[in-house]
């Protein structure tokens, strides 16, 4: 059996069949679709552990984790739906809509997700409306800085790769970086990455370009993939900056962005809130106002980059 198709219960795996998914829950579950993005949903878990849930006590999970395959996410919504949990929890601005397609009546909590008025998955922030409510990251702020920072990373740097991956008109992260790149300046060389086997093709053609750097976008399925990044910008000597420190720590040069664990933690109060009777409609959506710096100077060292040492000093986690 697959580990996505398992629920905690007092400590052992057990399966919740379909056909008990109409008989009284002993405890509240939560449902987590989560796409490759674990340690997200971890410490989630921790911090409802923190408010006095317990997994196999007094509270129990249903993962969903896509594993590389979106062509899954409709079924596996489906599977969360049919077992009528308490509350869904995902995180980024689509997957809540395609949760909330299969179902108006669940409520649904994304534990990180851009700018959710703009992509369309709130009504608006301080009155989310519907079933979904959770936490954010404006991405305008967010691309603007990165590329900043790329730009006192390498003097005279122009011309920028940017990763994307998705439909263009949904999204908000790529169209926030090309406002600020427009704003700062720079010629974008943009390449949509649909799979893990594009990704080297794209440094390829970046490289050949003679791009000065790369701009990867936030998506949970680069997340998912952060070694592949470290590897390929190492081989093709393209400095990179990524969306958090997370890729960091995985052997990618730079990364500026929200503290996604402690947004996953966070995620614990508005279900505590759910589970003790509020509707996710009268709970605003929080904003994080916590950001971090990291930076790798061993891949600094691969790349042939140097560090000034005003960005070093700037850096919330320097790794050696």
């Amino acid at each position: 059996m697959r580990r996505r198709e398992f629920f905690t219960l007092a400590g052992a795996a057990v399966m919740w069949p379909r056909a008990a998914a109409a008989q009284p829950k002993p405890m509240p579950v939560i449902g987590i679709l989560d796409p490759d993005v674990t340690f997200i949903f971890d410490a989630f878990i921790e911090g409802m552990r923190d408010l006095g849930y317990v997994e196999g006590r007094n509270i129990a999970y249903v993962r969903k984790v896509i594993q590389g395959r979106p062509q899954s996410i409709p079924s596996l919504i489906a599977e969360l739906v049919e077992l009528k949990p308490d509350v869904i929890v995902t995180v980024s601005p689509g997957l809540p809509l395609a949760v909330q397609r299969a179902t108006t009546s669940i409520p649904i909590i994304f534990l990180a997700a851009g700018d959710p008025v703009s992509y369309g998955t709130v009504g608006s922030l301080a009155h989310p409306g519907g079933n979904i409510t959770g936490l954010s990251f404006l991405d305008d702020d967010l691309s603007a800085k990165r590329l900043d920072l790329l730009r006192e990373l390498i003097p005279n740097l122009k011309d920028v790769a940017v990763f994307w991956r998705g439909e263009r008109s949904k999204s908000t992260a790529l169209a926030a970086t090309e406002r600020a790149g427009q704003n700062l300046g720079f010629q974008l060389r943009e390449w949509n990455l649909p799979t893990v086997e594009s990704f080297e093709p794209a440094f390829q053609e970046a490289a050949a370009a003679k791009v000065g750097a790369v701009d990867v976008l936030a998506y949970p399925f680069f997340n998912a993939n952060r070694d592949r990044f470290a590897q390929l910008a190492e081989k093709y000597r393209l400095p990179a900056i990524y969306e958090s420190a997370d890729y960091v720590r995985s052997g990618c040069l730079m990364g500026y962005g929200p503290v996604f664990t402690d947004m996953g933690r966070r995620g614990a109060y508005f279900v505590d809130k759910i589970l003790k009777g509020a509707k996710p409609s009268d709970l605003p959506v929080e904003i994080t106002t916590k950001f971090e710096l990291s930076i790798n100077l061993k891949a600094a060292e691969a790349l042939g980059v140097e560090i000034p040492p005003t960005l070093l000093a700037r850096a919330d986690e320097v790794i050696e």
